[in-house]
């Protein structure tokens, strides 16, 4: 452990403030991109795990915005469990990001206020331990302080019709990112006085300088990018695909397979999706075939048994059970030893109900259920040519493959 990360781990009185509040517009229609989905996870959920990693003892305050409660809630649980107890409850945040800022730091006012605030945008999911050193080390020195980037390009400044009227040496500038690091009670002090003058300020190193103190801009680092447009959020997925194949090279394959027979119903569930049929499968639980195939690959990619050993079929806890427990649990498992699933390929063997028309209502079910892109599902369906028990149309049968990848040993 470096010098710089003994003295942040000695710290106990350091806190996060994570402002989520935004509606993220230009990254294009869809959800606020701070829960668009980065991977196997929300981006929030990226950033709150690298911050919790650079800083364990720190508490994090997030700012939501009052509509999104449920996306936020949905971003916790995939947090490792520590990281979920680092986490405060949640701060409603205003028409800015500005008042947002200055409610978060209200609302950590009232319980033990820290020393040290570092206020960062959730959509920097790739912060880490090397600039949370140096903005602590900062704030403690020089009261307020911001990581700032060299640039590269010329820039110009123009007047209303785009004119040059200036280029400013590049020497002497920085694109400034976060977090931005302060004492507690200086940005505080700031962000009450910048809400009594009405006046609009771009970031919170700009609040500081208002109310008349000097920033220390120190490195910030290239990596530590925020998702703005769609083609960052490509950056992005490289980013973190490139981290899987480094952190996760451990490559494995599990099969599964079932098979339930029909009895009298109206409908059939596969892959969490209701379909209408003369008959329904019958089974302890809902006996959905291809959710209990699928979760048995699982297990057997981590040999962990099968569905069976997790959920006896003699327990009468899970008599009419939805099957997404089943499978849940067996990504949970996969989680809990630092993994994720990467695919998943299964086949569903029938002569009726015709699966067409319903395929992409599976994948996107099972997509969801398992936190995976779509395009990492892929559902397949044949039939036995009127041979065998699916044949004479007696039931279902299903076969599924899960690649995973883990840790090193």
């Amino acid at each position: 452990m470096t010098e710089n990360a003994s003295k942040l781990k000695a710290k106990n009185n350091i806190a996060y403030l994570v402002v989520a509040a935004g509606r993220g517009s230009r990254a294009g229609a869809g959800l606020p991109k701070q829960y668009r989905s980065l991977g196997s996870r929300p981006v929030l959920s990226h950033t709150l795990s690298a911050l919790h990693a650079s800083a364990p003892g720190a508490l994090i305050q997030v700012v939501i915005h009052p509509d999104d409660q449920l996306l936020y809630e949905d971003c916790l649980i995939s947090l490792e469990p520590q990281a979920r107890l680092s986490v405060q409850s949640p701060v409603f945040g205003g028409a800015t990001r500005q008042e947002s800022v200055r409610l978060g730091l209200e609302a950590l006012a009232t319980q033990s206020a820290p020393e040290i605030v570092l206020i960062h945008d959730a959509a920097r999911p790739f912060v880490d331990r090397a600039i949370v050193e140096r903005a602590v080390i900062a704030a403690q020195s020089y009261g307020a302080a911001a990581p700032g980037v060299a640039l590269t390009d010329t820039v110009k400044q123009v007047n209303d019709q785009l004119m040059v009227v200036a280029t400013p040496e590049r020497q002497f500038l920085r694109a400034v990112q976060t977090p931005q690091a302060f004492q507690f009670s200086v940005i505080l002090e700031a962000h009450r006085k910048a809400a009594d003058s009405h006046g609009d300020y771009t970031d919170d190193a700009m609040i500081a300088e208002f109310a008349g103190h000097s920033v220390h801009l120190f490195l910030g680092d290239i990596k530590n990018f925020k998702l703005t447009t769609p083609e960052d959020f490509d950056r992005a997925m490289e980013t973190i695909n490139r981290q899987l194949y480094a952190d996760l090279p451990d490559i494995r394959t599990g099969q599964g397979y079932d098979v339930h027979a029909f009895e009298p119903g109206d409908r059939v569930w596969l892959g969490g999706v209701e379909i209408p049929h003369a008959f329904k499968l019958a089974g302890h639980s809902d006996a959905d075939v291809l959710m209990h195939a699928i979760t048995d690959a699982i297990l057997g990619a981590i040999a962990e048994g099968d569905i069976g050993a997790h959920f006896p079929p003699t327990d009468p806890r899970w008599k009419g059970a939805e099957s997404k427990i089943f499978l849940a649990h067996a990504c949970q498992r996969v989680r809990e030893r630092g993994g994720m699933i990467a695919h998943l390929d299964a086949t569903i063997i029938c002569e009726a109900p015709k699966i067409g028309p319903h395929r992409d209502r599976i994948r996107h079910s099972l997509a969801a259920l398992m936190a995976l892109e779509v395009d990492r599902v892929a559902i397949k369906a044949t039939t036995t040519e009127g041979l065998g028990f699916t044949g004479r149309k007696e039931g279902i049968a299903a076969l599924a493959i899960a690649t995973i990848r883990l840790p090193s040993q």
